[in-house]
């Protein structure tokens, strides 16, 4: 059956005739970007390590200026807003501790009896769980998977190739770094630590697919006015 185009998407989020019930929703961007600059600063602010610091948040500073330049043509749903400034702030509260000593982790860890603090896999349970919703907006408005079969299964695979990506980012700041970069790398130890990285993303994509995929349909659904899109094999 004939995909939904994209484009009508994109025209309904950059109207200018939005009612009055509407502006909340509008504010609610302005409001996150707040938080996120805020939560910047204050981690940012005498951090265990500057370099690991500007390791461990560099994605918030290259995204944040990249998702502003190209709100206006390509502005995104409240849901993934909201994702991404909860992600953006798990990122600068590990960059600033550094993961391993987040003293969260540390009371999870002594309270459970764990061996390890466990922000990092946190964080890397996070690193599959937001990017699977912005994977899956793409997808659905600048491709024809929008309704599709496949869009569940190819988010996913997505989610778990930027994993692997990042470990290859961590590998070479490893053999770049060499001891300097043990708190960047975060591993506590543990020999399969990458291995862990790449299954915590992968439950974190599959888990978001699965919680997040209805409501953000809606989302997007009301933004290009009530369309729905048509099932594909």
């Amino acid at each position: 059956m004939r995909a939904v185009h994209p484009a009508p998407l994109t025209r309904h989020l950059t109207s200018k005739g939005a009612t009055a019930r509407d502006t909340p929703r509008r504010r609610l961007p302005i409001v996150l970007l707040g938080v996120v600059l805020a939560g910047l600063a204050v981690s940012a602010w005498n951090p265990h390590d500057r370099m690991t610091w500007l390791l461990e948040t560099v994605w918030v500073l290259i995204g944040l200026p990249l998702v502003v330049l190209t709100w206006r043509r390509f502005p995104l749903t409240n849901l993934l807003c909201c994702l991404l400034a909860a992600h953006a702030l798990v990122l600068a509260v590990g960059g600033h501790y550094t993961y391993a000593q987040v003293p969260l982790g540390d009371w999870v860890r002594d309270w459970f009896g764990l061996d390890r603090n466990p922000y990092d896999r946190f964080g890397h349970l996070m690193q599959g769980f937001v990017p699977a919703v912005l994977v899956r907006e793409l997808l659905s408005r600048t491709s024809p998977l929008r309704g599709s079969r496949w869009l569940a299964p190819l988010t996913v695979c997505a989610c778990l190739a930027f994993s692997a990506t990042f470990e290859l980012f961590e590998w070479a700041a490893a053999v770049i770094g060499g001891h300097a970069a043990d708190d960047f790398l975060a591993t506590q130890g543990d020999a399969w630590d990458t291995q862990w990285d790449m299954f915590c993303a992968l439950i974190g994509a599959t888990l978001s697919v699965l919680l997040l995929s209805r409501p953000h349909d809606r989302q997007l659904n009301a933004a290009a006015g009530g369309a729905t899109p048509a099932a594909r094999e």
